[in-house]
């Protein structure tokens, strides 16, 4: 009887898991589901690694979007060769844009095509000229930016994708975006539909565009991530071998001692 009686309330607890969990499923997908949910990134975990594609869509979201107000100061156009550019692809993509290179005579700001060998500055002439063009704020410079920020990627994804529909300013506050400070950020939503046009055909939704844009942020803050990884997975395999060897090596020389 004590026995039935256990299997009874064993079975009682079962169902009421059984229950519990059904009742928590929708609630778990709608938090999978809800704006500004992050992907799963190819480059996290000890195997990861970054997908160049994707790396190189996102160079073109940052040079078509993202450029108009932030910069990249820590990073050279030649350092692009790392996502599987040539170096006329790289001459084409600085060649594109212009950067300040002095004044001229009447005191204004001269501009020049970049070189493969300048930095990707921002697009401001100083930090004044940024405030005063952002109503009072300077952009990020977003070198390493999923480096520096808490959150990383994905929370960067996040801010991007997670603004409220038709965000409007709100005085003195900004865009409501539960992932930005306080729940707001100065940053007009910036991805849109359509916004850009991916050379490899890929639909450019604005989810697209911002886990694009944010794999090569990720990318440009660590480019050497993929051949550290692959270095100590390298370097893992033959301490293992090392130590494979040492224990064969060992039982043979110590075969003939009698326990």
């Amino acid at each position: 009887m004590v026995a039935c009686a256990a299997a009874r309330s064993v079975r009682g607890v079962r169902l009421v898991l059984a229950g519990v969990l059904l009742l928590a499923a929708p609630g778990l997908a709608a938090a999978d589901s809800k704006p500004g949910a992050p992907p799963a990134w190819s480059f996290n975990g000890p195997l990861g690694h970054f997908d160049l594609e994707s790396v190189q869509r996102g160079y073109a979201v940052y040079a078509a979007v993202c450029s108009a107000c932030h910069g990249l100061e820590q990073v050279h156009f030649s350092d692009l060769a790392g996502m599987g550019l040539k170096v006329e692809d790289i001459q084409a993509l600085s060649a594109a844009r212009q950067i300040a290179d002095g004044l001229d005579a009447q005191g204004r700001v001269q501009r020049r095509p970049a070189r493969p060998d300048d930095r990707i500055l921002s697009p401001y002439v100083s930090p004044a000229a940024a405030r005063a063009a952002n109503g009072g704020v300077v952009p990020p410079d977003l070198s390493r930016i999923v480096m520096v920020r808490p959150g990383g990627a994905s929370r960067i994804y996040s801010l991007l994708t997670g603004y409220a529909p038709n965000a409007q300013w709100q005085d003195d506050r900004g865009f409501r975006n539960p992932y930005g400070i306080n729940n707001f950020t100065a940053m007009p939503p910036p991805l849109h539909d359509g916004g850009v046009q991916y050379a490899d055909g890929t639909a450019p939704t604005a989810t697209q565009q911002a886990r694009d844009v944010t794999t090569f942020l990720a990318w440009i803050s660590a480019p050497h991530q993929d051949e550290r990884r692959r270095l100590g997975v390298g370097a893992g395999l033959y301490l293992c071998f090392l130590a494979a060897l040492f224990m064969i090596l060992t039982r043979r020389i110590w075969s003939h001692v009698r326990k």
